[in-house]
C-alpha cells in the first residue's frame, strides 16, 4: 500500500509516528512523509485523487497538517482519523458542546474568546479548570482557585486565544488515559497536570466495564478510530476531559506495530470512521492484572454480554 504521513515540526523525531513508518516500511509498504509545517505547499497540486490509499496525520493543534488531510479528503480519499472528526475534537469548545449534547459524561464547559470574559462565571463554580479552546499536550491548563486568582492571570491567559473553563472535578490528582488501537483499548494512569507534585508513576492499569463504555461511546460520538480518552474518576462518576485524535500510545504493548496494523485495516477499508455504528460494553478481560480490552475486528464495537445502549443524537458523524 501507499500511505501519505503529515508529519508536524513539533513531531518530527517523536516515536509516535516515526516508529509507526518504520514498521510499515519494514513490511514492505511506501510511506511518503510530508511536513506541513516546513514545507512550500503548492496546495492545487498537493492532493491527487487515488495516489494514496490513505493521508495519515500527527500534528499539534492549530497546526497546517489539518488543511491538508481535509483537502484530501474533499478529493475522496481516506483520511485517518477522519478530517471532520479530528477537527471536531480539536476545537475543545465544539467537543463540549458536541459530547454534553449526545450523553458523554463531560464536566459544563464555558467558552469565551477574551479572558476577561470569563468574570462572568459564578463564583459558585470555582475552582475553574481553564485552557485554551485548541490546546494540546497539556499546555496552558491552569487550575484558577477563585475569581481574584483568574483577574491576576488575564495577562497570561490573554495570549492564549479561544479558552474554555470548566469546572474542578475532584480527584486524587491521577487522571486515567484510555487508548483506543486496532479495535482494543488500553488503560494507563498518569500525575495530573494540575497536581504535578503528586508522584504517580505512568503505568497500565485494569480498565472498568463502566469506562470501556464511556470510551467506546467517545470513539462513536465523534467518529474516532484511533484515539485517546482522558478520565477523571470523580466523585460522581467517571468525566471525560478530554479527547485526543492520534496520541502517543505510550504504555501501550508493541504500540508501533498495533498502531500501523490499525492504519492499514482503515486504509483496506477504504473508511477512518464509524460512528454510524453504535458501541456495546462487557467487563474487559484482564490479563494478569492488566490487558486490554478486546473489540471486534470493526473499530467502535466492544463485544457484549450485558449490551449498554450508547446515546447518539442522529447517524451522522460529528
Amino acid at each position: 500500500m501507499r500511505l501519505c504521513f503529515l508529519v508536524e515540526e513539533h513531531y518530527r523525531h517523536d516515536g509516535m509516528p516515526i516508529e509507526v513508518i518504520r514498521q510499515l516500511t519494514s513490511w514492505g509498504h511506501q510511506v511518503d512523509v510530508v511536513r506541513p509545517g516546513g514545507s512550500l505547499l503548492r496546495m492545487t497540486e498537493a492532493v491527487r485523487a487515488g495516489t494514496h490509499d490513505a493521508w495519515v496525520l500527527k500534528t499539534v493543534s492549530g497546526g497546517p497538517g489539518l488543511t491538508l488531510l481535509e483537502a484530501a479528503a474533499s478529493a475522496g480519499m481516506t483520511t485517518v482519523n477522519d478530517a471532520r472528526s479530528i477537527r471536531a475534537v480539536r476545537d475543545k469548545a465544539l467537543a463540549a458542546a458536541i459530547g454534553r449534547s449526545r450523553g458523554l459524561p463531560l464536566p459544563p464547559t464555558y467558552a469565551a474568546a477574551r479572558p476577561e470574559l470569563l468574570a462572568e462565571i459564578p463564583a459558585s463554580e470555582y475552582p475553574l479548570v481553564v485552557k485554551p479552546a485548541d490546546g494540546s499536550s497539556g499546555r496552558a491548563v491552569y487550575l484558577l482557585s477563585s475569581p481574584d486568582r483568574l483577574a491576576a492571570m488575564l495577562p497570561e491567559l490573554a495570549r492564549e486565544g479561544m479558552l474554555i473553563a470548566q469546572p474542578y472535578v475532584a480527584n486524587p490528582g491521577i487522571d486515567v488515559k484510555v487508548y483506543c488501537v486496532g479495535g482494543e483499548l488500553y488503560a494507563t494512569e498518569r500525575c495530573s497536570p494540575l497536581h504535578p507534585d503528586r508522584s504517580v508513576r505512568e503505568r497500565r492499569v485494569p480498565l472498568s466495564a463502566e469506562v470501556a463504555a464511556i470510551v467506546a461511546q467517545v470513539g462513536a460520538v465523534y467518529g474516532l478510530d484511533l484515539y485517546g480518552v482522558d478520565v477523571l474518576l470523580g466523585p460522581d462518576g467517571p468525566v471525560v476531559v478530554d479527547v485526543n485524535d492520534f496520541p502517543s500510545f505510550r504504555q501501550v504493548p508493541d504500540a508501533a506495530a498495533r498502531v500501523a496494523r490499525a492504519v492499514l485495516g482503515l486504509a483496506r477499508d477504504g473508511r477512518a470512521s464509524g460512528a454510524a455504528t453504535l458501541p456495546s460494553a462487557r467487563p474487559p478481560e484482564q490479563h494478569g492484572a492488566v490487558g486490554g480490552l478486546s473489540l471486534t475486528s470493526r473499530p467502535h464495537m466492544v463485544q457484549a454480554t450485558a449490551p449498554v445502549q450508547v446515546p447518539v443524537a442522529g447517524s451522522e458523524s460529528a
